[in-house]
């Protein structure tokens, strides 16, 4: 689920940093560039591990702060295809469910993932696992279910320009429907998969 990875980053420290130890002032800068965000083809990065290398600090002309070449390690949140997670349904739609984690939200399990003979019921808003003819399990809201890794998807997310005169701002609706720039795909096909308390 987490791994280690490494960087190469050219990062600047302000004059109000330069008071700190400069391993403490770099890894601050550092984490608030790097923390709870996602790297193209990467992952999700949690936080800064430590520092490998680092360079001496440069000034350049007309800016008081250090600029410093540094090597570092980060712990990057990335499952593995394969790998069996825990989360908790967030939200029931005809299309899957999607699960969210403690930190990551961007979890779905489309509807030709889910076990064999499981229905969309639209009155209850849930899915339901039907394995006999007497037994009806419930996939619903806020229970903890186990999932399969089966996809990552990353999608290249274009930083904003200034807005324009012309240019409306998106509705809510747009603003719903934008995809991120990180997601896992996921799947319940196999025994022990789906809500723990039905194999407690």
């Amino acid at each position: 689920m987490f791994i280690l990875s490494r960087l190469s980053d050219l990062i600047r420290i302000p004059p109000d940093q330069f008071n700190k130890e400069a391993q403490t002032s770099i890894i601050y800068e550092l984490n608030k560039k790097y923390a709870n965000k996602v790297v193209h083809n990467l992952g999700l990065i949690i936080s800064v591990w430590d520092l490998i290398k680092v360079d001496d600090g440069l000034i350049k002309p007309g800016d008081g702060s250090s600029f410093i070449k540094c090597e570092i390690r980060v712990v990057v949140f990335r499952p593995f295809v394969g790998e069996i997670l825990t989360g908790w349904i967030e939200k029931c739609s005809p299309e899957g469910l999607f699960i969210k984690c403690e930190f990551f939200n961007d979890i779905f399990i489309p509807k030709n993932m889910l076990f064999p003979d499981c229905e969309y019921n639209i009155n209850e808003n849930a899915w339901i696992w039907k394995p006999d003819e007497e037994t009806n399990l419930y996939l619903d809201i806020n229970e903890k279910i186990k999932f399969r890794v089966e996809e990552e998807i990353f999608i290249n997310v274009k930083p904003k320009g200034p807005k324009l005169e012309n240019e409306t701002e998106p509705t809510p609706e747009e603003e719903a429907n934008k995809k991120p720039s990180y997601a896992i795909l996921g799947s319940c096909q196999t025994d022990g998969m789906g809500c723990v308390s039905w194999w407690e």
